[in-house]
């Protein structure tokens, strides 16, 4: 079986989020796919099987199977037209646990097709804002994650979350975003998920399901420019309409190979 890994949302290698892609020639187990996601240690390994109408796609970090991603959705439409297995002009439909979720080449951009995923205001967590260290602006919380507004950008790219009081926060993970200082970028973020075995994801498309809605409602648009602040780093266009969420970025493929076992 192939297996890629391919650097999504950048158009430089050894930035943006690793992914890997592994197409599957038939139906594997379950363990047998949580042991290739463990053995290939990136924040999310993605699964393809083709079937009638689109791709069966499955999303492993290294401890578990995910609800959604984004930025190895981004990985798979890479792959599949880099590789020729889908033509340049097709669209892509992938069945997934989050529903039939799509992607399309927009000239040098790839858009994904992904459904919002708004939070709403919770009362403070002690043991979170014990975990990340900060004072913050607003939190609110969708059936993923965790989102939590601060004053500025500096506290966003300084904090330091005890990873360990953070993984005892039952959620997928926490988004910390606030809006950007410069003037390129609408808003800026970061995501922690030691839960799921990802101490910092790189670039997490599916986080901009929830960071999308939130921004419209303070910035009163629904276009936006952002860039993921690790150390690796990432951009997103973000567009919104309706109840659904296009997300836009550029891959880079790392490693082709074949798996032996």
């Amino acid at each position: 079986m192939k297996i890629y890994q391919v650097d999504a949302f950048t158009d430089k290698a050894f930035k943006g989020n690793p992914a890997a892609v592994c197409i599957l020639s038939e139906l594997k187990e379950d363990s047998w796919m949580q042991n290739v996601a463990g053995e290939m240690n990136l924040s999310e390994t993605a699964f393809l099987y083709k079937e009638k109408e689109g791709y069966n796609l499955r999303w492993f970090t290294p401890k578990h199977e995910e609800d959604l991603c984004g930025h190895a959705t981004l990985a798979s439409a890479y792959v599949l037209w880099e590789t020729q297995r889908v033509g340049e002009d097709e669209e892509i439909y992938f069945n997934t646990r989050s529903g039939v979720l799509t992607a399309k080449k927009n000239k040098e951009w790839i858009e994904l097709n992904f459904p919002i995923e708004a939070e709403k205001e919770v009362e403070t967590p002690d043991m979170l804002i014990k975990a990340l260290g900060i004072k913050p602006k607003y939190i609110g919380r969708n059936r993923l994650d965790f989102l939590v507004e601060v004053e500025s950008e500096e506290i966003v790219r300084n904090i330091k979350p005890d990873f360990k009081l953070l993984e005892s926060v039952k959620t997928r993970g926490v988004i910390v975003t606030s809006k950007s200082s410069s003037e390129k970028y609408d808003f800026v973020s970061r995501f922690f998920a030691p839960e799921v075995g990802v101490n910092e994801d790189p670039v997490t498309g599916s986080a901009h399901c929830c960071l999308a809605p939130f921004w419209k409602k303070k910035l009163k648009k629904d276009e936006f420019l952002a860039y993921q602040a690790s150390e690796r780093g990432g951009m997103i266009k973000v567009r919104l309409e309706k109840d659904r969420v296009y997300l836009n970025g550029k891959a880079v493929m790392i490693l082709d190979g074949r798996l032996l076992k």
